[in-house]
């Protein structure tokens, strides 16, 4: 059986490819690499089929347009991996992270050992920037060996998982039911959060592994486009607390961590939503935490009332000028752009 399947969702990427490949290709036959083909109309496609004539772990998969949620959908679907990792087209991998993590997978398979989820750091690779934030965990995740959650310290505020971090066991992907919504951006923050309610076995290991390239005008963590389709973050927002059940989660750290990462998310739509400043965002951050409030009124009490969520949602134009700076102090902590 194959190790490890890389998912790549790939839009107009013609620009990127060949060095995402790149860095993904040194894994030999204990990987396969999805370049899946999200409806470009660019070169793409030429050139994912031009890798997999080149490459015999990488193939090349087509689809009519569903965005980044429905191309990771196709990866999960067409993956023969022990493993699932998604590596977005504008991103790469440091080669010697990323062997360690193969001799440490391939080391935990021959001792007859799987978990559900192996976790590494990521680099930010900030555009324009020559110091490189890493998000780290060896303050609250053992090291170098398997763990559960018993055994995992709190997360800080500026803290979290991303699609970066995780290495996902792909039958739990498929145990739990993951279908990212098609048309959205964002569902990273589902594709970390609803599996990892199933997660019960661990790995941590300490490399510097994922590359994350931000800082195009065009991203979609560009604050500018981010307000744009504000919707999407909403919406993306709310299904987060939906799938949050408090009283069904009765390992404390599990249950923290989760809390941690709603309200981080729900910080960001409000402080986007302020940014806009339109009568129509003010409008549309009331009806968040009213869908909060109504939906999950346990989470809502603990949200609203901590100080990151009073703070954004202070009144009036000095309430706003004080949540804008609490923006840009959440920005440098969170790394988006």
């Amino acid at each position: 059986m194959t190790l490890l399947s890389i998912a790549i969702p790939s839009y107009n990427a013609q620009e990127y490819l060949h060095y995402c490949v790149g860095s993904l290709v040194v894994g030999g036959d204990q990987v396969e690499i999805l370049i899946i083909n999200d409806g470009s109309s660019d070169r793409t496609q030429e050139i994912a089929e031009e890798l997999a004539a080149k490459y015999a772990n990488v193939r090349a998969i087509y689809q009519e347009n569903k965005g980044h949620g429905g191309a990771v959908n196709t990866g999960i679907r067409e993956a023969k991996g022990r493993y699932f990792k998604v590596v977005d087209s504008d991103d790469w991998v440091d080669t010697r992270a990323y062997l360690k993590i193969l001799e440490t997978l391939a080391n935990l398979d021959s001792q007859g050992q799987t978990v559900d989820a192996f976790i590494s750091n990521f680099v930010y690779e900030k555009e324009g920037q020559s110091r490189k934030k890493s998000m780290n965990y060896q303050n609250v995740l053992p090291t170098d060996r398997v763990f559960t959650w018993d055994d995992v310290g709190a997360f800080s505020k500026g803290q979290y998982m991303m699609m970066h971090s995780l290495i996902y066991r792909t039958e739990l992907l498929r145990e739990v039911g993951l279908v990212l919504p098609e048309h959205t951006f964002y569902v990273d923050n589902i594709f970390v959060f609803t599996p990892l309610q199933a997660v019960e076995t661990m790995y941590y290991l300490p490399v510097d592994f994922y590359r994350y390239f931000i800082g195009r005008n065009d991203q979609s963590v560009n604050e500018s486009v981010m307000i744009k389709r504000i919707d999407q973050q909403l919406k993306v927002n709310r299904i987060l607390v939906d799938s949050l059940d408090l009283d069904a989660i009765t390992q404390p750290d599990l249950r923290s961590y989760l809390l941690n990462h709603v309200e981080i998310t729900t910080i960001i739509s409000c402080a986007l939503l302020n940014r806009g400043g339109t009568a129509e965002h003010m409008l549309k951050k009331q009806e968040l935490w009213q869908y909060i409030q109504e939906q999950n009124p346990a989470l809502f009490k603990i949200v609203r009332s901590g100080l990151l969520g009073q703070l954004t949602n202070l009144y009036g134009y000095p309430g706003r000028k004080i949540s804008n700076a609490v923006y840009k102090i959440a920005k440098s902590i969170y790394g988006f752009n």
